[in-house]
């Protein structure tokens, strides 16, 4: 297993899991909601960017690993998995988006390491509309986690749900596409 700076951001961001869902399980007498709510949006907003800048590290230095490509997509998995099951019992999100959006990331997952056995995992390489998914995920999740007044008038809670419902549809567009992608590959071949 190599070791470098992406790698050791990746790992951190697996760290910062039991962290962040524990911060939500402190009394409020150890640390306030609102202080909870702050502190778990930075805890998120920092591991979604290490997300980014640790493929961007890897990319640039050319330390890029089989292990780092494994471990990077499931330190966001379990991130975001966690984060939906934590505002799912904060009674932020609803339940069945979670199942929808964790059923989608498990899914893809399976099916990118099933491809990739056949020696076509270019074929479901993470498209454009992938992207615009995981963007609106992260944002959901970010504002649904802050809590606070956005605009006067205007809630993090309104606008994340909003967020999450366009992130939910996003994810069940997505899936159809690599499952029609790989499907494509199949008939091909």
């Amino acid at each position: 297993m190599p070791f470098n700076l992406p790698i050791f951001l990746t790992w951190l961001r697996v760290a910062a899991i039991p962290v962040f869902v524990g911060l939500f399980y402190l009394p409020d007498s150890v640390i306030s909601m609102p202080m909870k709510n702050m502190t778990g949006a930075i805890i998120f907003a920092v591991a979604a960017l290490t997300d980014w800048f640790d493929g961007f590290l890897a990319r640039r230095w050319n330390q890029t690993s089989s292990f780092g490509a494994f471990l990077d997509p499931v330190a966001d998995k379990l991130m975001v998995a966690a984060a939906l099951i934590l505002l799912v019992e904060l009674m932020r999100a609803p339940s069945w988006l979670a199942v929808i959006i964790i059923g989608r990331e498990i899914t893809i997952s399976a099916l990118r390491e099933w491809m990739a056995q056949l020696g076509k995992s270019k074929s479901v390489a993470v498209a454009y509309i992938g992207k615009l998914k995981t963007t609106a995920q992260m944002v959901a999740i970010l504002l649904l986690l802050w809590q606070s007044n956005f605009i006067p008038g205007l809630s993090t809670q309104t606008v994340g749900t909003a967020a999450l419902y366009i992130a939910g549809l996003l994810t069940i567009v997505s899936m159809f596409y690599y499952l029609r992608v790989a499907a494509e590959q199949f008939r091909s071949a």
